[in-house]
């Protein structure tokens, strides 16, 4: 069984899987109090000081909401990140994604410094995911708890239920969409329907980390393993969760009829 879910686990899309479980390594320790959120929080004067503590560009989403955002926020974070990897066709390549985790993201950090304030902000990385994983499955319908609604409303779902259940983060739910929109404009609807070029396309050195072959060294010898390569976009449904087919209220749609 260990050795079933293991391989689940590796058989996952590399960053979907990195993000989900560097948000439960941090998130648990720092809800049961055995480590402090100061080492995660996002803070300029914490940036620009020397030596500059620049992990914190990529912490602050690792922190999960309490109690049962420590498995949900993870969960949603891995299925709409799935989606990006394996079925959208606006990524054909790995670099891609984690170039739109990028862009995205110092999006989300800007607006929240800027408007609102505050150092977590994974609610915002998790809305701009499930918005743009379900801007391209338009006629798609999907559940949402115990509902079917079209695929392009989710995130404005989550908002409604935000609303009843968590209402402070709604305004960094909505910096998320905002990203994401931005994101979208900028790289696809500005290129093809406005005649500008895409200021977001990714640059070559995102391509050179990804593409980088790893240097295993071994008792035995040393392996070079290479990248994987780009297998273009997917048109499948996602697979390789490791978890309860009952968690999947919010995932991929199918059309009815």
């Amino acid at each position: 069984m260990s050795s079933e879910i293991m391989d689940a686990y590796w058989a996952a899309p590399p960053m979907a899987r990195t993000l989900a479980t560097a948000i439960v390594l941090t998130s648990i320790p720092v809800h049961f109090g055995l480590l402090s959120y100061t080492w995660f929080y996002f803070t300029e004067d914490r940036l620009f000081r020397f030596p500059p503590e620049i992990w914190r560009l990529a912490t602050n989403f690792f922190l999960s909401g309490p109690k049962l955002g420590i498995i949900m926020d993870p969960y949603f974070a891995y299925q709409y990140l799935n989606q990006l990897e394996r079925a959208n066709p606006k990524f054909p390549r790995k670099e891609d994604v984690l170039w739109y985790l990028m862009t995205v993201g110092g999006f989300i950090i800007l607006l929240n410094r800027v408007f609102l304030g505050g150092g977590f902000f994974l609610d915002g990385l998790i809305m701009a995911l499930a918005y743009t994983s379900s801007q391209d499955q338009r006629g798609v319908k999907t559940n949402f708890f115990f509902f079917t609604v079209p695929a392009q409303t989710i995130p404005y779902c989550m908002l409604v239920a935000s609303l009843l259940m968590n209402p402070a983060s709604i305004p960094l739910q909505i910096t998320g969409i905002v990203s994401a929109h931005a994101h979208d404009f900028l790289s696809r609807l500005w290129p093809q329907f406005g005649g500008g070029w895409n200021i977001l396309s990714t640059p070559s050195f995102v391509s050179y980390l990804v593409q980088t072959p790893r240097v295993l060294q071994r008792d035995y010898g040393t392996a070079i393993r290479q990248p994987a390569a780009a297998s273009g976009s997917s048109t499948g449904a996602s697979t390789g969760s490791v978890l309860p087919d009952s968690w999947k209220t919010r995932g991929a749609g199918q059309r009815l009829g």
